[in-house]
């Protein structure tokens, strides 16, 4: 890149070299690495002066890491997720923007001052987001993995959730809550192991994304120990991959819950189930093997076993 142009130049050459890069968005990309370097808004860069040689040299350093697939998070150490910004970096899973869905499912159905897990917290993004959008309730973010929960305690310092290191799907982790929770939330590892994923994903945790048992294996686990803390008529919430969606409501069905319906991500994907506890005696209405999309109708189930890349 030539230091002598502005910021709308060198952001030009830049998108071009992300685009060659494969990056999805490398304008956007390119945009929010300017502002970042140069601490100005995207619209202020329009009419900003050239930047010296030392501002343009970190801006060429991070476009060509990102240029190598780095995710842009880790460029700028934030993601935004619904209304909240998140500290992230190597150690911990990014979050998505489909796992806003989920989260956004969790701040509507928990009952005013209800008590909500996260399980598998990551970043803490989903906790996070109750906490600031529900106040009223009262949040647990349970996270295994050490490197990645130093970044859930940071993100939920001063929200009032308790973060818990532990094995989310364990029989002893938060015990004393069992029979008492009124909704479960979680995005868990869930990409099968054979699958081919887009170059930014190398960058997350691999137990973060990846699950043995065809991607099921610690949604599995999440069911039992969510079955456990759950009341009756509690909610469960959970992120799954495309090809997952009969299987997770199968799962579900024989694991005590019952109203099982699948939600469509942005692209029309099958991305994440629900379900209730079963109440005595079964009275919960049930709607097995149904699927919503994004506007809320419910669609006919497609039964699919695809292969293929994952762009998470």
């Amino acid at each position: 890149m030539d230091r002598a142009v502005d910021w709308t130049g060198l952001i030009r050459a830049a998108a071009a070299r992300l685009a060659e890069a494969g990056v999805e968005s490398p304008r956007v990309d390119a945009e929010l690495i300017a502002a970042h370097t140069s601490g100005r808004t995207r619209t202020a860069l329009l009419i900003a002066d050239a930047p010296d040689g030392e501002t343009a040299g970190r801006f060429e350093d991070l476009v060509s890491r990102r240029a190598k697939r780095e995710p842009l998070q880790h460029l700028t150490g934030a993601a935004a997720f619904r209304n909240v910004e998140l500290a992230v970096g190597p150690g911990v899973f990014v979050p998505r923007p489909e796992t806003e869905l989920v989260a956004g499912w969790a701040v509507e159905h928990a009952p005013r001052g209800g008590r909500v897990v996260e399980a598998c917290s990551g970043s803490g993004a989903i906790a996070a987001a109750l906490a600031d959008e529900r106040p009223d309730l009262s949040v647990w973010a349970v996270e295994i993995d050490a490197d990645a929960f130093e970044w859930t305690e940071r993100n939920l310092a001063g929200t009032g959730v308790s973060a818990v290191r532990a094995d989310a799907t364990d029989a002893a982790t938060l015990a004393e809550l069992d029979g008492t929770v009124d909704l479960v939330v979680s995005n868990p590892p869930y990409v099968p192991m054979d699958i081919e994923v887009a170059p930014e994903v190398h960058w997350d945790p691999t137990r973060a994304v990846f699950a043995e048992d065809n991607g099921l294996s610690v949604i599995e686990g999440l069911i039992e120990r969510s079955r456990a803390w759950l009341r009756p008529g509690g909610l469960l919430g959970f992120e799954h991959d495309q090809t997952h969606d009969a299987d997770v409501r199968a799962l579900l069905e024989v694991g005590g819950f019952a109203g099982a319906a699948t939600e469509d991500d942005y692209a029309g994907r099958p991305r994440f189930t629900t379900a209730g506890k079963q109440l005595p005696h079964d009275q919960t209405p049930r709607l097995s093997y149904g699927r919503r999309n994004a506007s809320g109708g419910l669609c006919r189930v497609r039964g699919r076993m695809r292969t293929g890349r994952r762009h998470l």
